[in-house]
């Protein structure tokens, strides 16, 4: 039986990727006395090493990496282990060009760079099978293997692929999704623009089309891609498990990821790990923190690692700013805050060559310990040592918010009454309001157990399945309240609309019906008028008809002026609320904070503006995270009943606690 990931490392992981071979072997010892001063218990190694792993087709040297996990363990590090699968050398394209990806345009990729394989290529997976083979063989007892690294952030330059092996295996998983061809047209809705198909082989990827495609066409292929890159990872898994049973599997997600379905692959990861990278031109990083929730949300709750950040800069932005002193242990408090038990960089030894080699690293190109760079890994190294009992901690949330990849993918298909919408950038304005008030979020799915939640947001739920509007009556018939934005509840999985009036599965539930959309161009704006309160809205109107609703905002402007713009209705023992229209911010703000206050969800402790405040749960004890975004200090008040403990500074703390600016207070209490 796979060993959790507390037995593994019963602790908070600290460290990052290592690439020792891409330095002498004179330089490997050094790094771990240098790691051991950081305070480093967990490195990832091998992750782009198949061409000095497999230098030739079933020509194998393991010599140097037998000689790096040796120090490694010597030196108390343990390792995450990768299957060298994330870029293949240049000898299998050469010899096999099949395995290449293949882009729209019908040219192959070419090697390179990274991850220009095919998915769908035979020879590769083939060739996948065999190294994994025999690294896990010859390390499947090393003492110093932790974890199983799986390939390495699956899709990110490439989540597509127009071979003519991935035509023959997309017409294979429409076989097996639909069985006959009959039922394919009907799913497709082929009688539109004499699409109909009568054998599978007339099947074409959605690509090279004189005008629209067909969306439910589009929308299976992206299933099948992310089908097919998860095949992938799945084929090294079940390998690991046949030859390390017990050793926990992974691999990395990303940020803002749109192609790959984060909640399917979860259920084959023992743990969630994702990269991160905030740009410092963003201020206050709420868009990752809202990432570490939703990765934290992955596997309902289990606390996950940040595989990859950045000690100063990364390099492939347009400009790379360098984070402030204290900005990169702060960031990093956050992600412990927010459910992290790992603390991982990219990368251990900035590189001296390559694409990356201006890319920020735990130890910088000046090999100076006294570094600015190098000081601050090593202070939050030794800190989060400190944190050990704090491993395995959960998150208590009191709301959700309804997050839906493959609707996602659906809502921001061409063809829309609005073109411009944005899946996440509305998520974000609903998020936004619960990072600024300290309120704990989970992200759910449509289908998830609702029972612990108050208060569910579901914004542009463009796609309701078969059967879950009615998981949504009984969360509110129980006692919830649902908040569903524009837009929702208009198709089902095959993109075709849900006849009856819009929102047709939802209209008994929100107890109105939208008779047409009006959406606006990008200089239009409307005013809506909430208890004599006016506020601006934007992209969208919904021409909202009351079946037992009532409007608690209307619009004050244009044809449909003084039609409900917002509505509430009462269902069961709960409560739906409906927003018509894409309000502004102050509005979204206002009418959460008042469901907050009516349903009593609050904030761990008060706290001033740029200050997070969390807490995290284990057993009887809670930890309480205060970290202070403002360049100044911060005082906040504690309940005058408890004794709190500084668990950075092993001190009691009573009444109250002071912060400084750009730092972090983290406090016990049970």
């Amino acid at each position: 039986m796979v060993k959790s990931i507390q037995e593994v490392v019963p602790r908070i992981a600290f460290g990052g990727d290592y690439n020792p071979e891409q330095w002498d072997e004179k330089v490997w010892l050094e790094d771990a006395k240098l790691m051991q001063e950081a305070g480093v218990n967990l490195v990832s190694v091998a992750i782009f090493s198949w061409s000095v792993i497999e230098r030739e087709e079933g020509k194998f040297d393991f010599s140097w990496l037998d000689k790096v996990l040796d120090i490694l363990h010597q030196h108390g590090i343990g390792v995450c282990l990768a299957t060298a699968t994330a870029s293949p050398p240049a000898w299998l394209s050469k010899k096999y060009p099949e395995v290449l990806a293949v882009q729209e345009n019908g040219v192959p990729y070419q090697p390179g760079s990274r991850q220009h394989y095919s998915p769908n290529s035979k020879r590769f997976r083939d060739a996948v099978r065999l190294i994994v083979s025999k690294i896990a063989a010859r390390y499947q007892d090393h003492p110093a293997l932790k974890m199983w690294h799986i390939n390495n952030e699956y899709g990110c330059h490439l989540s597509e692929c127009y071979s003519e092996e991935s035509l023959q295996a997309f017409r294979k998983w429409l076989h097996d999704r639909y069985q006959t061809i009959d039922t394919l047209n009907e799913k497709w809705g082929t009688n539109f623009w004499s699409q109909r198909y009568n054998e599978w082989d007339e099947i074409q990827f959605p690509v090279n089309l004189p005008t629209f495609y067909n969306p439910s066409q589009k929308l299976d292929y992206k299933r099948f891609m992310n089908d097919a890159i998860f095949e992938l990872y799945k084929i090294e898994k079940d390998i690991l498990r046949e030859i390390t049973p017990n050793v926990p599997v992974f691999t990395n997600f990303m940020y803002e990821f749109k192609p790959l379905n984060y909640f399917e692959w979860s259920k084959e990861m023992d743990l969630v790990t994702w990269d991160s990278y905030p740009d410092p031109r963003e201020g206050k990083p709420y868009r990752h923190a809202m990432h570490h929730d939703l990765m934290r949300s992955l596997k309902n709750g289990q606390p996950f690692y940040l595989m990859e950040q950045v000690t100063s800069h990364v390099n492939w932005r347009d400009i790379n700013l360098t984070k402030k002193p204290g900005e990169m242990r702060l960031w990093s408090y956050s992600t412990v805050a927010r459910g992290g038990d790992g603390v991982m960089y990219f990368q251990w030894r900035q590189g001296k060559a390559g694409a990356e080699k201006f890319h920020g690293a735990m130890v910088p190109h000046s090999n100076d310990p006294k570094s600015r760079t190098f000081q601050e890994v090593k202070q939050l190294g030794n800190e989060l040592n400190k944190l050990d009992h704090l491993a395995g901690s959960k998150t208590n949330a009191k709301a959700a918010i309804i997050f839906d990849w493959e609707n996602w993918w659906a809502v921001e298909l061409e063809g829309k009454p609005h073109n411009k919408l944005s899946y996440l950038n509305q998520v974000y304005k609903y998020y936004k309001v619960f990072y600024e008030h300290n309120i704990a979020v989970d992200f759910v799915r449509p289908t998830s157990d609702l029972t612990n939640y108050q208060l569910v947001v579901a914004p542009l739920l463009y796609m309701i399945k078969n059967g879950e509007e009615t998981h949504l009556e009984q969360f509110v018939s129980q006692g919830g309240t649902l908040l569903v934005s524009f837009f929702s509840g208009i198709v089902n999985e095959q993109d075709h609309i849900h006849l009856g009036g819009y929102p047709a599965p939802l209209r008994s539930l929100l107890g109105i019906t939208v008779e047409e959309f009006a959406p606006m161009s990008d200089d239009e704006k409307n005013i809506i008028v909430a208890n004599g309160e006016l506020f601006e809205t934007k992209t969208w109107s919904d021409v909202i008809h009351l079946e037992g609703a009532r409007p608690i905002a209307t619009f004050k402007e244009d044809w449909y002026k003084e039609k409900p713009a917002v509505t509430f209705h009462r269902y069961g023992q709960g409560n739906s609320i409906y927003i018509g229209t894409d309000p502004s911010e102050s509005y979204v703000n206002k009418l959460l904070e008042g469901l907050f206050q009516q349903l009593e969800i609050t904030a761990p402790v008060e706290s001033p503006a740029n200050v997070e405040v969390l807490e995290r749960v284990k057993g009887d004890n809670i930890y309480l995270f205060i970290l202070n975004h403002n360049e100044d200090s911060v005082t906040i008040s504690l309940d005058n009943e408890l004794t709190y403990v500084d668990c950075l500074h092993e001190k009691p703390i009573s009444n109250e606690v002071t912060v400084g600016g750009t730092d972090v207070a983290i406090l016990s209490y049970s």
